[in-house]
C-alpha cells in the first residue's frame, strides 16, 4: 500500500516567492554595498563581530551596558546552538544555486552546512534583541547592523530569505527565552519607595557637589559643570572629604557627593545633621547605593534636581561600647551593609569572581578563599552565646538568598536583613554548605532574619567591624537600629 502524496499550493507559492526574491536581491545593483556587506558577512563568522561588539559595551564599564553585553552574548549562544543542533538537521534544505550572484559578491569560502535556517541572522537577531530588551538605546545601535548581518547572506548568495527570516525569528525568541529565565532589570517589581518633593534646583542653583578625585574622574567633573553649570563644585582629596561637606552642607540648598560608598556614606551623615537632601553621583568601584536607588546613569540624577522629584530612604544605624568616647560609645550609619566576622573579606573575594564564574558560584570560591581565619567569633545574640563565622546585617531586604548579598528594591522598607553563619569545628564545611544551600531555610548553618533592631553582646573588644566598605573596632557590645525614611535622596520617579 503506498502513500497518497497531495503537492501544496501554498508551499509551491511560497518556494517560488522565495526564489524569485533571492533573484532579484542577486541581480539588482545595491549602491556600495559590494564594498560592506560580503565583508561584514564574513566578520560575524562564528559570532566573532558580536563578540567583539559585546566587549566593547562591557569596557564602557557602565552597568547597562554591561547587562546588555551579557545578556546579548548569552542568548546570541542559545540561539546558536538550538541552530546547530535542531536547526540544520529538522531541514535539510539545500543552499541557492549562485550563478546569478556577481563573482565579486560571493564569499571565498563558501558554507557547507545546509541552508534552513541561516546561523548568521539567529546569531545577529539574538544579539540585538538581548541587548535591546537591557537597554533600547543602545538595542537601536546595534539593530541596523544585525540587519546589514541578515541581508548580507541573502546579497552573497549563501541563503534563501525564508533561511534569514527564520533565522532572525529564531534568535529574537532565544532572546526572549532568556529574558524568561532572567528578567531584565525593568521587569523586576517597582521599588516601593515613598516619592517626596525636593527644591527643584534648575541648571543646578544652590546645590553644592563635592568630589572626591580617589574615586572620581575628570570626565564627571567635566560632565556635572556642562549639565548643572550654577552648581558649585568642590573636589577634594579622601582624608579631607568630611571637612569639604561639613563646609559645603553650610551654603547649600542640598549637598551632592560624587565618589563610591564610602563617600556617600559621609556624605549621608552630613545631609541628616544638616537637614539636607542628598545628590547622589556613583563614582566609586561598586556603587551600591546608588545602583540600589536607580542611579546607573549620571544624567538620571541631573534630571532629578532639575525637577525637584526624590525619595525617601532608611539609614541604617550602629553604635558600639568605646572607652575613648565622651559616652562610652562610637557610632556611625550604614546605607548599605554593617558586618562582623568574615564577610568583609568574602565580599572582596566574591567580587573579584563573580563576573567570571556567576552569582551561586563565586560564593564558593570567596567561601575558599576566607577559610583563613583561626576561630569563629563568639557572640551572644538574642540572650544565645554561639560561636559566628560571620554575622551580616543589611539596610533593607537583598533580593538573593545566597550567602551573601545582592540587590535590594526596596530602601525605605524598615527592615534590618540578618545573616549568620554559625561557627564549628569544620569552618569550610558550614561556609560551603551555606553558600550551595540556596534558599537560605535549607542550610543547618546559615541563618535569616528580618529585625526590626539587634543587640550582639559579648563581643571580644578589637573585632573589626565594616559598614559600607569602612572598618572600624568594634566594643564588647553592638547595637544596630534603622533610622527609618530618615535621608531624602534625588532620584527621578520614572527610573
Amino acid at each position: 500500500m503506498t502513500a497518497d502524496v497531495t503537492p501544496s499550493p501554498w508551499r509551491d507559492r511560497l518556494t517560488s516567492l522565495d526564489s524569485t526574491v533571492f533573484r532579484v536581491a542577486a541581480t539588482h545593483r545595491w549602491p556600495g554595498a559590494e564594498q560592506v556587506l560580503p565583508r561584514l558577512s564574513r566578520s560575524a563568522n562564528h559570532g566573532l563581530l558580536w563578540f567583539a561588539a559585546g566587549a566593547g559595551l562591557y569596557a564602557t564599564r557602565s552597568p547597562r551596558a554591561r547587562r546588555a553585553a551579557v545578556r546579548g552574548l548569552v542568548s546570541l549562544g542559545l540561539a546558536s546552538a538550538t541552530v546547530n543542533t535542531i536547526g540544520k538537521r529538522a531541514v535539510r534544505r539545500a543552499r541557492p544555486l549562485r550563478d546569478a550572484v556577481p563573482l565579486v559578491r560571493q564569499l571565498k569560502r563558501q558554507p557547507l552546512t545546509t541552508s534552513f535556517p541561516s546561523g548568521h541572522a539567529a546569531s545577529a537577531a539574538a544579539f540585538a534583541a538581548g541587548v535591546a530588551l537591557e537597554s533600547r538605546a543602545l538595542g537601536a545601535l546595534v539593530a541596523p547592523v544585525a540587519f546589514s548581518v541578515a541581508a548580507s547572506r541573502v546579497y552573497t548568495g549563501v541563503h534563501y530569505p525564508s533561511d534569514v527570516l527564520a533565522g532572525a525569528a529564531l534568535g529574537v525568541g532565544a532572546a526572549l527565552a532568556v529574558r524568561g529565565l532572567v528578567p531584565t532589570r525593568a521587569q523586576m517589581p517597582v521599588p516601593a519607595r515613598l516619592t517626596v518633593g525636593a527644591p527643584r534646583l534648575p541648571r543646578g542653583a544652590g546645590l553644592v557637589v563635592v568630589v572626591n578625585t580617589r574615586a572620581g574622574s575628570p570626565d564627571r567633573v567635566r560632565s556635572l559643570r556642562d549639565a548643572l553649570p550654577e552648581a558649585e563644585v568642590v573636589e577634594c582629596e579622601g582624608p579631607a572629604l568630611a571637612d569639604e561637606l561639613e563646609k559645603a552642607a553650610r551654603r547649600a540648598t542640598a549637598l551632592g557627593i560624587s565618589g563610591g560608598d564610602g563617600s556617600i556614606n559621609t556624605a549621608a551623615g552630613v545631609a541628616l545633621r544638616h537637614g539636607l537632601p542628598l545628590v547622589v553621583l556613583p563614582g566609586g568601584t561598586l556603587n551600591h547605593f546608588a545602583y540600589d536607588l536607580g542611579i546607573e546613569d549620571v544624567r538620571d540624577a541631573y534630571r532629578a534636581v532639575e525637577l525637584g522629584e526624590a525619595v525617601l530612604v532608611d539609614v541604617g544605624r550602629w553604635r558600639t561600647e568605646c572607652r575613648d568616647a565622651e559616652d562610652g560609645w562610637a557610632s556611625g550609619l550604614f546605607l548599605n551593609t554593617f558586618s562582623l566576622g568574615v564577610y568583609p573579606e568574602l565580599v572582596r573575594e566574591r567580587e573579584k569572581w563573580s563576573g567570571k564564574l556567576g552569582g551561586r558560584l563565586a560564593d564558593v570560591v570567596a567561601a575558599v578563599h576566607v577559610l583563613r581565619r583561626d576561630r569563629p567569633l563568639l557572640a551572644d545574640i538574642g540572650g544565645h552565646r554561639e560561636p559566628l563565622w560571620l554575622l551580616f546585617a543589611g539596610n533593607g531586604l537583598y533580593g538573593r538568598p545566597g550567602l551573601t548579598a545582592g540587590r535590594r528594591t526596596d530602601l525605605a522598607d524598615g527592615l534590618l536583613d540578618v545573616r549568620t553563619v554559625r561557627g564549628g569545628g569544620r569552618p569550610s564545611a558550614r561556609l560551603l554548605g551555606a553558600a550551595l544551600a540556596g534558599p537560605l531555610t535549607r542550610s543547618p548553618f546559615h541563618a535569616a532574619r528580618r529585625l526590626h533592631r539587634l543587640r550582639v553582646t559579648g563581643i571580644e573588644p578589637g573585632t573589626p567591624l565594616a559598614h559600607d566598605g569602612e572598618v572600624a573596632e568594634a566594643g564588647s557590645v553592638v547595637e544596630l537600629d534603622k533610622m527609618h525614611e530618615a535621608l531624602t535622596v534625588y532620584r527621578p520617579i520614572d527610573v
